[in-house]
């Protein structure tokens, strides 16, 4: 027999919200059945339209606030623009920060079933605003004229924004710059519908402890309109522009990235620095986008390796040694792991650039060269991992149970995939001491946390 559902399609109910979704969307119950509604606040009754009953879930519109939460913020529909990517600007940032807190409470609860751990508060940042130390923006044409901003929400639409309200006033500056030089100089934009036209996004990259700028220009097309022109306009009017790139990428795609890139004037690379580290930023690194928070996760990993000159530490997941980098400040050497060759050439890049030589940068899988580096004799005493959102590869949890470091800390950015992986190693004999979680990421739903475990406690 069929079950009725508790709602329809196109009702209109009243709710209430208990809680939110990890995307930041409000969670109401109706005869247990839940309800997923965008902008809806814990605590708040009110007005839905039901646009979606599936069998285990329903979605739904929220119509009219009958009670508002006190963290909820008011922003005006003709600034909507700049907060493109801000999942979460409509909640007062303290209760941004209870709401991230408690997604990595209750991940490790539900999922991670951690008991005894220590979880502490989560690190905000003084100031929320205007952190993004890169923007990458979509191009495209309204109305016979070229446009760059956000998609409007679950569209294909670009929505032109003169600003966000999350990236840094340099790399606002810059994006608008390039689009009103590629706007004069008649550069058709990218229709994805067609697959025609030339430039697909902008892209701006800033060093904020150097204050040097990179601007790349992604196009489908091999040739850049008025390359010379548009080279000459963006240096003079661009003081800081260090490196300007272009990119192809011909491709039906969603990626931004095309795997073509030629320096068009200047430097290949910008420079930067978290703490003392300087680090060489090409066009497609990867560099933590918030600088500020990035030394905070840094200092904290580095606080729980407990390192005092004598450790063997192996960083899995090293990308371009970035926390490789700090925690050869502190240990005897330092192995670091990537998948990604071009990677571990920035790693090595990185770390003569500093003059590090502690360190010993290897490309491949982390399950593959971990054992390898084991057999020579290298044992870890402190294992780093700082996976993707998927977590980690399950071959590398069983190499670590095998290995059995006396110390494993865990970087994530995504609650969901590190309870699941501490309920793994714990299973095999280690123990979660710490979790900090840290806000990298503002008025967006992303959570990063870094977890000290330890083996045999």
């Amino acid at each position: 027999m069929k079950k009725t559902l508790s709602v329809q399609k196109n009702e209109e109910i009243e709710v209430v919200f208990e809680d939110l979704t990890h995307d930041g969307a409000g969670v109401a119950k109706v005869d247990g059945y839940p309800l997923f509604v965008k902008n809806g606040l814990p605590g708040e009754k009110a007005r839905i339209k039901v646009i979606k009953a599936n069998k285990n879930y329903g979605i739904g519109r929220l119509l009219e606030l009958y009670e508002r939460s006190p963290y909820r913020v008011d922003i005006p529909k003709e600034d909507a623009p700049k907060y493109g990517g801000c999942q979460l600007a409509h909640i007062r940032y303290d209760g941004q920060l209870m709401y991230k807190e408690n997604q990595v409470r209750q991940a490790l609860a539900r999922i991670g079933k951690i008991e005894g751990a220590r979880i502490h508060p989560m690190i905000g940042m003084d100031n929320p605003w205007h952190y993004r130390n890169k923007a990458q923006v979509p191009v495209g044409e309204k109305n016979g004229k070229l446009v760059a901003g956000f998609f409007k929400p679950r569209t294909h639409e670009i929505l032109d924004a003169d600003e966000s309200v999350i990236q840094l006033p340099a790399v606002n500056e810059a994006v608008q710059v390039v689009k009103e030089i590629c706007r004069e100089l008649g550069i058709p934009a990218y229709d994805e519908e067609h697959h025609s036209g030339v430039l697909r996004h902008i892209m701006v990259r800033y060093g904020r402890k150097t204050g040097e700028l990179m601007v790349v220009l992604i196009t489908r097309t091999v040739e850049l309109p008025h390359r010379k022109k548009l080279v000459d306009l963006v240096v003079s009017r661009l003081p800081q522009v260090k490196s300007i790139v272009h990119n192809i990428n011909p491709k039906r795609t969603n990626v931004i990235l095309g795997e073509k890139t030629k320096v068009l004037w200047g430097n290949e690379v910008i420079y930067d620095k978290i703490g003392d580290i300087k680090f060489a930023i090409s066009a497609p690194s990867f560099y933590q986008v918030n600088p500020v928070q990035t030394k905070v996760l840094y200092e904290k990993a580095l606080e729980y390796a407990e390192l005092t000159g004598s450790e063997t530490v192996i960083d899995a997941y090293c990308g371009i040694g970035t926390i490789s980098l700090f925690l050869a400040q502190k240990a005897r050497k330092v192995f670091g792991v990537e998948i990604v060759p071009e990677a571990i050439e920035d790693a090595k890049r990185n770390a003569a650039l500093n003059g590090i030589t502690n360190v010993e940068f290897e490309a491949g899988t982390a399950e593959t060269v971990i054992p390898k580096w084991y057999e020579a004799g290298n044992k870890a005493d402190v294992l780093v991992v700082d996976p993707p959102r998927k977590g980690c590869d399950e071959a590398l949890l069983k190499t670590i149970l095998e290995m059995k470091p006396q110390k494993v800390v865990y970087v994530s950015c995504n609650p969901a995939t590190l309870a699941r992986d501490l309920r793994f190693l714990e299973t095999g004999g280690y123990r979660t001491v710490e979790v900090q979680p840290v806000d990298m990421f503002p008025h967006t739903t992303h959570v990063e946390v870094v977890t000290k475990l330890l083996f045999g406690m």
